[in-house]
């Protein structure tokens, strides 16, 4: 797409938002209901291209992708006039007689840029949010996704107007190109060293941001842990999507009374799991491209592999691999892995180790296994990270009524729900002051009497 092209879409959208149809609530559920709709006709589409882009299978496809935007819709659909409702507060007797309230306002034209990793999801989920909030949204999808890509244009041009939703594929130029547009908002999904650059280029206009990026997220297994079931649910949230998960679980820490049951645990799990010829099988998705499958290659370090270790170049697929006994040196602990690469390090002193992850950079997520309530308070307290589970994985992202976001370098801002009808919202601070009173204390001049009374109405 040409740069005259994007052009003439953000400008015909900043002129259609400006007519104020995406202001009526009634508007913005008839289109959640026409997005919806158009998700449905073109589901198993949305599936081959999901399969294409990434081997996903269509029971990974819906229930970590199509379902969750569904879900995400129906959510918006319940409450949204809630949401969109003035919220009554409370006005101080100095502002007699007058009503205050906050009113969400949707913040205009909204880019939302998205990764390729849960292309359709991460794309989606975010657009839901703000056109209930009442914006006209440019899409932009990742070009590393084309199929998925192709299908989100279609799913949107089938639903909605250019001027309301328009998509726009490619990559690089066209990336720039948008993020020289004066957008309202922007809505960043992807890596720590882009979103950067997103931010540095908002900056230029002033446009808020929200930025949903990634990180180290640990596991902490203590030695109270049900051991079997931490094994089988860290298995599921780490190679799910073969690892490429902005949430996984990218490290273990394993107390090292439960160290061996654990690794046999994930051993047998993993076998469980997966079964064996795993790289041939259909459903197991594969790596992105060859840049990130070489990356991934070189973090294995072949003396600590206890499962997997080895992959294959020409489709781009790597076997579950677990790495035992890894330090904070090695290569696989320099970068977030986003492969199906497990490393698994010893700890003796749970204090000692929260003060290592305390000194890395904020993660995304964290996970701890244990069955001591001390230790949760302790560990969820006294460690800064995005959201997490107690003994489970992945799945705090999965429901709207709790908002989804980072700290730090792991973003900013949050979004499901509530919360990310009120990220795509400007919530205005109105006072409706009444007429037929006007009391002349605050108007010059001023005197001692007057300043006696305003103090004792200011308290």
């Amino acid at each position: 797409m040409t740069i005259e092209e994007i052009n003439e879409i953000i400008t015909k959208q900043q002129a259609y938002f400006k007519k104020g149809e995406t202001l009526d609530v009634n508007f913005r559920i008839v289109a959640l209901k026409r997005l919806k709709a158009s998700i449905l006709k073109y589901e198993d589409e949305i599936y081959e291209a999901l399969h294409a882009d990434l081997g996903k299978g269509k029971s990974e496809g819906y229930f970590c992708e199509v379902a969750m935007v569904i879900n995400e819709i129906d959510y918006m659909l319940r409450h949204i006039k809630a949401f969109a409702k003035d919220k009554r507060v409370h006005t101080p007797i100095a502002q007699f007689h007058a009503k205050s309230y906050r009113r969400p306002s949707p913040y205009g034209v909204v880019l939302v840029m998205s990764p390729w990793n849960y292309p359709f999801m991460l794309t989606m989920d975010p657009v839901v949010d703000a056109l209930a909030a009442g914006n006209t949204v440019c899409v932009k999808p990742s070009a590393y996704s084309p199929a998925t890509s192709k299908i989100i244009e279609k799913v949107c041009a089938d639903a909605f107007d250019l001027e309301y939703v328009s998509v726009v594929t490619g990559g690089r130029k066209e990336n720039q190109a948008l993020l020289d547009q004066d957008f309202d908002y922007i809505f960043f999904t992807g890596s720590v060293n882009v979103g950067k650059e997103v931010m540095q280029r908002a900056s230029a206009h002033l446009v808020p941001i929200t930025l949903e990026l990634g990180g180290k997220s640990p596991v902490i297994v203590d030695e109270t842990a049900n051991i079997p079931l931490a094994a089988k649910r860290i298995v599921f949230g780490k190679y799910l999507n073969v690892g490429q998960t902005c949430v996984a679980p990218d490290y273990i820490l394993v107390n090292s009374k439960v160290h061996d049951a654990f690794v046999e645990a994930v051993k047998k799990e993993i076998d469980t799991q997966y079964g064996g010829d795993i790289l041939n099988q259909d459903d197991y998705g594969r790596i992105v491209n060859e840049k990130h499958f070489d990356r991934l290659m070189g973090l294995i370090n072949q003396d600590k592999v206890v499962v997997g270790g080895y992959g294959n170049k020409e489709i781009l697929k790597i076997a579950p691999t677990v790495l035992d006994n890894v330090s904070y040196d090695d290569a696989v602990m320099q970068e977030e892995i986003f492969g199906p690469i497990m490393p698994i390090i010893i700890y003796e002193d749970l204090d000692k180790t929260i003060d290592k992850i305390r000194s890395m950079p904020h993660p995304l997520a964290l996970y701890l296994f244990t069955s001591r309530k001390d230790v949760i308070d302790k560990v969820t307290k006294s460690i800064n990270f995005g959201g997490g589970c107690i003994n489970d994985t992945i799945i705090h992202l999965a429901t709207s009524a709790m908002p989804f976001g980072g700290v730090g370098e792991s973003g900013m801002g949050g979004y499901h729900g509530r919360v990310g009808f009120e990220t795509f919202s400007h919530i205005k601070s109105i006072v409706d002051k009444k007429t037929w009173m006007d009391l002349p204390l605050r108007y010059r001049p001023y005197n001692a009497t007057k300043d006696k009374i305003i103090r004792m109405f200011m308290k």
